[in-house]
């Protein structure tokens, strides 16, 4: 496969010609079993290009619906992330809803340190909060990666939280409605998924002040 440098803009219309005859080859009914989607996941990722949902756990289109952007952040205020929960959770139904990380991520990266970097600083500014909770035991690892790939963990337990702490999600248990939150976090280099362990399906372990009746 040629190094993504040599990737050109005809080259991905060409990849797509290429993408349909390997489809229908495998399967003539392909894009026929496309037309509705019923996906029992939602993922809520990271930009990162590296970080792809279906590849990273062996699924087909049409099984994980997908919302990536800076870190994998769930920010109470971020109306196209709650748009993309809602119809998740209200109107696919979705069992599950994952936020996912990963070690060596750039935006955490980045919030670490005292760069101004421009407009993305208003959005890192979430993750410099995340450290600022966890100050005491990051700054007591000296190693700088290990406390990086562990602000990533502790980024993905907070944005869990916050996933938990929505409306959305509450009136969901409210309704009875199965759904189960999980916070994973994937490593680019050796591939495995790293779980978290934060998974829940109710609001009980939520401060009082989060809860909704």
């Amino acid at each position: 496969m040629e190094h993504n440098n040599h990737i050109t803009y005809e080259g991905l219309l060409a990849g797509n010609k290429q993408f349909i005859a390997n489809a229908l080859k495998e399967d003539p009914q392909y894009f026929e079993k496309l037309t509705v989607q019923n996906p029992p996941v939602l993922w809520i990722g990271c930009a990162d290009s590296r970080v792809p949902a279906n590849q990273i756990t062996n699924t087909k289109p049409g099984e994980i619906f997908v919302h990536r952007n800076i870190a994998n952040m769930v920010i109470h205020t971020d109306m196209n992330m709650l748009s993309v929960l809602d119809y998740a959770v209200n109107v696919l139904k979705v069992k599950h809803v994952i936020v996912t990380g990963h070690y060596g991520c750039g935006g955490v990266l980045a919030a670490m340190s005292d760069q101004q970097f421009g407009l993305i600083d208003n959005w890192l500014r979430h993750i410099k909060d995340v450290y600022r909770v966890h100050e005491k035991e990051l700054d007591a690892i000296t190693d700088e990666k290990e406390r990086s790939n562990r602000l990533v963990e502790w980024n993905v337990i907070e944005n869990v939280n916050n996933l938990c702490k929505t409306s959305i999600v509450q009136n969901a248990w409210k309704s009875g409605q199965e759904l189960n939150v999980h916070g994973w976090v994937y490593s680019l280099a050796t591939g495995v998924i790293n779980d978290m362990n934060v998974s829940t399906s109710n609001n009980d372990k939520l401060d009082k002040v989060f809860k909704f009746k």
